[in-house]
């Protein structure tokens, strides 16, 4: 009896996900545990396992964007063929989607067909918004084209096909020489692959859908022999060597944009206001100057300025739990459970992996935890698990020369403690100053659960503890 494969929904807040790449074949056997496909949603990459045993007959291409639940694949028995109305409803439901992503066509693998018009008996043009955006870029008349597309829609690839027969080349900037070229899409997944294979992706040719870059294609580009580097115009010296160009348009997908999402519904929804407070660390930085030397050769990892403010938030939290709530349903929910986000940078965005239980681990397991989720984040092997469920986050800009900014509490959270850069202040004792190393503290909460002045104590009640580090230490 054919089996469907359906998008799994992979945490409550999963709206769409991405195919990046079939890892089982059209016609294959496998078995329940076989992995079926890599698929990419806003948080992490993830391999998709096969829940049932079965000939597999994909439904769904490659870079295909689409939402939990829909079809995506069959597993067959014997000569058992693919049903066919389901598949239709899920490609009616594609083609009437008012949008598409950049990162791939909504389209289906149907059985070969006879090209159909492009159009409608109402006259309206079926075609992908990538493949209007292409005719737009490169002049093509879509009326001219017959698609090839499920229900007769023009892709992209029959804009490229026409471009090919005339001689033409599309008139898009030219790629960056450490980019791969517009038309290319790279997964995270794979685009991390490469960087580890030190693969350049400008010298990688996709084998994908519209020659996306897949992980085979890498691997293949990292087995051959290099080529002799063919000469090139040097960049500027002020040319960044990574991240987006001038004239690049960037699609707020995947990441991106989940991140947009919520930011923008954090700033609709919530009050949000921010405080600035100054927390004096000198006994701080001294005692981890003297750790390094008492812990040198044991393997213990010593603590970061961020893990002691990891550690001070968490026994704060208990003190003022109106900053460990969520706003629902027109009341403030006050959570049992202290799990601290800790904000982590990635190339492709921010993710946020949670130390839980923060009020009840110790400094030392709070250093070694935060170390292994910020190495898994920027390896691209976070669970789901993971990044779930944080009641409170710390996000940390110091590194960066930053003192003061205004960070964005995340939804369902009431508040966010960003972390500055460690500089030298001055306390007056009478009129003899004394030098001093001063932290800044940015505090953003939902002002309809909290007011300034408990926010305040909140700040106060950090500082606090972070002025007495050993207590952190050894509590």
């Amino acid at each position: 009896m054919a089996q469907e494969v359906l998008l799994p929904k992979l945490g409550l807040t999963m709206e769409e996900g991405t195919i990046l790449e079939w890892v089982a074949q059209a016609g294959d056997v496998v078995k329940s545990g076989d992995i079926l496909l890599r698929l990419a949603t806003d948080k992490v990459d993830v391999d998709v396992e096969a829940e049932g045993d079965g000939r597999f007959e994909p439904v769904a291409a490659e870079g295909a964007t689409l939402p939990p639940g829909a079809l995506i694949a069959w597993l067959l028995s014997g000569d058992e063929q693919a049903p066919a109305g389901p598949v239709d409803q899920v490609a009616v439901a594609l083609l009437e989607a008012p949008a598409a992503s950049d990162v791939g066509e909504l389209q289906l693998m149907a059985p070969t067909a006879t090209p159909a018009a492009a159009g409608t008996p109402h006259g309206r043009l079926l075609a992908s918004p990538n493949a209007k955006r292409v005719a737009r870029e490169t002049g093509v008349e879509l009326t001219a084209l017959r698609g090839t597309g499920p229900g007769g829609r023009i892709v992209s690839e029959d804009v490229e096909e026409e471009l090919a027969r005339r001689g033409a080349a599309a008139p898009v900037p030219a790629p960056s020489v450490d980019s791969p070229s517009p038309g290319q899409f790279v997964s995270p997944l794979v685009r991390r692959q490469a960087t580890a294979a030190g693969v350049d992706l400008t010298t990688v040719r996709g084998t994908g859908l519209s020659g996306r870059i897949r992980r085979a294609d890498v691997e293949a580009a990292a087995a051959a022999v290099p080529a002799a580097p063919v000469a090139a115009a040097p960049a500027p010296a002020s040319a960044a060597s990574t991240g987006p160009r001038a004239g690049q348009v960037v699609p707020l997908t995947g990441m991106r944009g989940a991140i947009a999402r919520n930011m923008h519904a954090s700033l609709q929804e919530m009050a949000q206001l921010t405080h600035g407070f100054e927390a004096e660390v000198g006994a701080l930085l001294a005692l981890r100057e003297q750790l390094k030397v008492e812990w040198a050769g044991t393997g213990l990892r010593v603590p970061s300025i961020n893990d002691f403010v990891v550690r001070a938030a968490g026994h704060a939290l208990l003190e003022h739990p109106m900053l460990n709530a969520t706003v629902r349903d027109g009341a403030i929910h006050l959570l049992e459970q202290v799990h601290v986000g800790v904000a982590v940078a990635v190339p492709d965005g921010l993710l946020v992996p949670v130390v839980r239980d923060a009020d009840r681990r110790t400094l030392v397991s709070i250093a070694e935890e935060t170390r292994a989720l910020a190495g898994a984040a920027r390896d691209g092997t976070l669970t789901l698990p993971q990044m779930e469920g944080a009641t409170f986050v710390v996000t940390s800009l110091g590194s960066y020369g930053v003192d003061f900014f205004t960070p964005v509490v995340n939804p369902g959270n009431t508040g966010i403690l960003g972390v500055g850069r460690v500089r030298d202040g001055v306390r007056w004792e009478g009129d003899v100053p004394h030098r001093t190393s001063v932290l800044t503290l940015s505090l953003s909460f939902d002002h309809r659960a909290v007011d300034g002045a408990p926010a305040a104590e909140f700040l106060q009640s950090v500082s606090g503890l972070l002025a007495r580090p050993l207590l952190l230490l050894a509590g």
